[in-house]
């Protein structure tokens, strides 16, 4: 399954069976080498929240699990960020940039790999994301991210989404030799981007957007 390039596809985080996060986003290029996708600053999103407004980062994970959530609707308030999905991997890399949209840094965001749908009307992929990740510097040193949200969840194996830390972490170190080799996709790709000015910025989500998770195998 591939997505023509400008057209709208979600991005979706699940936690477990539920819904943690939706980002429209629009294709760049989907090729051999994966799926490049755009976010805009001010595209409406939504976010699992807890009924206080609070989120998962704003408590100890001990009092989220036993909360009732919601997804509620949020305005993406960051720089615009590349999304790079590579094909039969367990990560994502976003390219973050700032205010004048320089690039400033690579984010390997791990997560269980990327699943494709396509309703017609509405398209997107599924990740499980796995809350370890690296973040990478324009001079390929770089760092764990965290790790201590990583291990405190671990901690709470009947309701972590999390099955295999070991498997997690050697994703991360597979792609740590890719960034200190400079490999593909840390080799200065797409980091002076700029989107298609015709893009509009989505003000709202799909109808579809809320469609059950792909089963997982």
């Amino acid at each position: 399954m591939r997505f023509a390039p400008g057209r709208e596809v979600l991005y979706r985080n699940i936690d477990g069976a539920r819904l943690a996060s939706v980002r429209p986003c629009r294709v760049v290029v989907d090729d051999e080498r994966g799926l490049l996708l755009w976010l805009a600053r001010g595209s409406a999103v939504v976010v699992e929240a807890a009924r206080d407004g609070r989120g998962l980062r704003d408590m100890p994970f001990s009092e989220w699990i036993g909360l009732e959530t919601e997804v509620v609707p949020r305005t993406w308030q960051g720089p615009g960020l590349l999304k790079f999905i590579p094909p039969e991997a367990d990560h994502s890399v976003w390219f973050f940039r700032d205010d004048e949209g320089v690039f400033l840094n690579w984010y390997v965001n791990l997560e269980e790999r990327a699943l494709r749908w396509d309703d017609g009307h509405v398209a997107g992929v599924d990740v499980i994301d796995q809350d370890l990740d690296v973040v990478a510097n324009p001079d390929r040193t770089w760092q764990w991210k965290d790790e201590d949200e990583f291990t405190e969840r671990l901690a709470y194996p009947d309701h972590y989404w999390v099955r295999d830390e070991q498997a997690v972490r050697a994703e991360g170190l597979r792609v740590i030799k890719m960034i200190e080799a400079g490999d593909f996709p840390f080799d200065g790709t797409w980091t002076t981007y700029h989107p298609d000015p015709s893009w509009p910025v989505p003000t709202a989500l799909p109808a579809g957007w809320d469609r059950p998770a792909i089963p997982r195998s």
